[in-house]
């Protein structure tokens, strides 16, 4: 006969967390590549104190369509979510979300640096 847990609702608990700087940054990746459409070896991340919060700084390149159907069509930007840079703003609001979220780290920015672009389908952007 096995005995029932007691409830720990209600009832502060001694202690602390701690979440790992490798966990937090594991985290990070994955959060920019998802938002930025890459693979999470491709992003670099680090962090600095921005007082008492975390500060993000993230390298990455972005996902976009490939320039020859951009020509044919340039409607196909706004499809893909608009220009770069909008789609990197909407993605820092993304990673701050999703990191804050899923790790309780309050975090006082995420800053984005495009270090190059990465075509949807295809080769080479010629």
């Amino acid at each position: 006969m096995t005995a029932a847990a007691p409830s720990l609702q209600g009832q502060a608990l001694n202690g602390h967390n701690r979440i790992s700087t490798q966990a937090l940054t594991s985290l990070a990746k994955a959060a920019a590549a998802e938002a930025l459409g890459v693979d999470t070896h491709d992003v670099r991340a680090d962090w600095a104190d921005d007082a008492g919060l975390l500060a993000l700084s993230l390298v990455s390149p972005i996902r976009v369509p490939p320039l020859p159907a951009v020509v044919r069509d340039v409607g196909r930007v706004a499809a893909f979510g608009g220009s770069i840079l909008d789609r990197t703003v909407a993605a820092k609001a993304r990673i701050m979300s999703t990191v804050t979220a899923l790790s309780g780290a309050r975090l006082s920015r995420v800053d984005i640096r495009i270090s190059g672009v990465k075509p949807i389908e295809g080769g080479r952007v010629l």
